[in-house]
């Protein structure tokens, strides 16, 4: 999992560890659907009916907020990628395995998705929210090392520009968070599966 200092919330200890996360999840989805820097404390505190001071009595800045919402989010894809790398999978059922993880993020963090991938860049120049920087280095030798490896195990085509299709395949997975609805017609298992018979197999007839 991915290692990270937590910076200490001023939280009142009496406050509801229910009512902070339904602050949490509310101020996820203003974020998502307005920006980080356009998004106030006095935004979020209405949408969660809340009095502006009062969201105070849960966290000390909307900083903390978004940074529990993206280290959440983080934390959690690790715990599941890294289950896949421990399995020791071959090279095509690792991505077919960190591909589904993927989904199933999206399903559980769509708003933290859709915040990360906004608002990520510009983050991530700031010390508080260096893991970002670290966690994507870390994202990127996961895929790279699994479609190298592919590769030596002739898996996958030899004349593959790696770097390439580890920007397409992050792409066109994470970029599902803008139109994915959890509790939709299709479970992320099932995006997932016609998501790997396109990339791998394609969408032509053979012949």
């Amino acid at each position: 999992m991915l290692a990270r200092v937590s910076t200490p919330q001023k939280s009142s200890p009496n406050a509801s560890p229910a009512r902070r996360q339904e602050i949490l999840q509310t101020a996820a989805r203003v974020f998502a659907e307005q920006g980080y820097n356009a998004t106030t404390v006095r935004k979020i505190a209405d949408e969660a009916g809340l009095l502006a001071g009062s969201l105070y009595y849960h966290f000390d800045s909307k900083e903390s907020m978004l940074e529990e919402i993206l280290s959440g989010f983080l934390d959690e894809l690790w715990e599941g990628y890294d289950e896949v790398v421990a399995a020791g999978l071959s090279p095509k059922e690792t991505l077919e395995a960190l591909v589904t993880e993927s989904f199933r993020e999206i399903d559980r963090h769509r708003d933290a998705v859709a915040i990360y991938q906004k608002e990520a860049r510009q983050l991530a120049a700031q010390p508080r929210f260096e893991f970002l920087a670290e966690s994507q280095r870390r994202f990127e030798q996961v895929w790279l090392e699994t479609l190298e490896r592919g590769v030596s195990a002739q898996d996958f085509r030899a004349d593959l520009d790696l770097r390439l299709a580890y920007r397409f395949l992050r792409d066109t997975v994470w970029v599902a968070a803008s139109w994915y609805r959890p509790g939709g017609g299709h479970s992320p298992e099932q995006i997932a599966r016609q998501y790997l018979s396109m990339v791998l197999e394609g969408i032509a007839v053979p012949g």
